[in-house]
């Protein structure tokens, strides 16, 4: 038997070759499987097309949503302004002032007027503000509806009453230190006025301008007048 130095050369043979491209060609196949299937390292961190489309649509979707959202409520308060704007007369004076808000005083409560020990009468101060911070005399229509908001297992609007343009003008209360509509109701005649705090909300129809403005205020009828 030949001993083979290393320094003697090994014949190289067809079969030798062959044999030797075959590993080479399944080596690189393996590598082409293996880049294949981790996506060259990265295969975790690319998302496919049809994910990154619906993803696309998705947050544009939500956008429309939104915007028909604030589209609604946009056209729900024209609607009020254009409702409350057909019942005056189309011959109006400019507008002398603009509002900003209406705020109801704190001294709205109810009281005793007649001296009998019953709180029989609701008086609420409403104060319409323009764009100086002053109270100006504006004509419109009132709104104002008597809740009680903690009765969650019966009505919780006790009552409601409106005073249109011609009559409100007639409540005009001025002072010294302020200014202010004053309206005056009877208390529900079921009411116990002095058992828990119930709260007043008012909304104001500029007349001149069909403009909406709202307020709410809670009253406390337990504290002594």
């Amino acid at each position: 038997m030949r001993t083979i130095r290393s320094n003697d050369r090994i014949p190289c043979t067809r079969t030798s070759v062959h044999v030797i491209r075959r590993g080479s060609i399944l080596a690189g196949g393996l590598v082409v499987v293996a880049l294949l299937a981790t996506g060259c390292g990265i295969g975790s961190e690319r998302k496919a097309p049809a994910e990154i489309k619906a993803q696309q649509i998705a947050r544009e979707k939500t956008e429309l949503m939104r915007d028909l959202q604030q589209a609604k409520a946009e056209n729900q308060q024209l609607a009020e302004q254009i409702k409350a704007l057909s019942v005056f007369p189309e011959d109006k004076p400019l507008n002398p002032y603009k509002l900003q808000r209406v705020k109801i005083t704190r001294y709205s409560n109810f009281y005793d007027k007649d001296n009998d020990g019953t709180r029989e009468k609701l008086i609420v101060y409403v104060e319409p503000i323009d764009l100086d911070g002053d109270a100006v005399k504006a004509a419109g229509t009132v709104d104002v509806q008597l809740w009680n908001l903690d009765n969650l297992n019966g009505q919780a609007m006790l009552d409601q009453w409106q005073i249109d343009p011609n009559d409100l003008r007639k409540l005009w209360y001025d002072t010294l230190v302020s200014a202010n509509y004053r309206l005056t109701f009877d208390a529900p005649p079921e009411l116990d006025v002095l058992a828990e705090p119930l709260t007043v909300k008012v909304t104001f129809t500029d007349y001149l301008t069909g403009e909406i403005f709202r307020d709410q205020y809670a009253i406390d009828p337990r504290l002594d007048q």
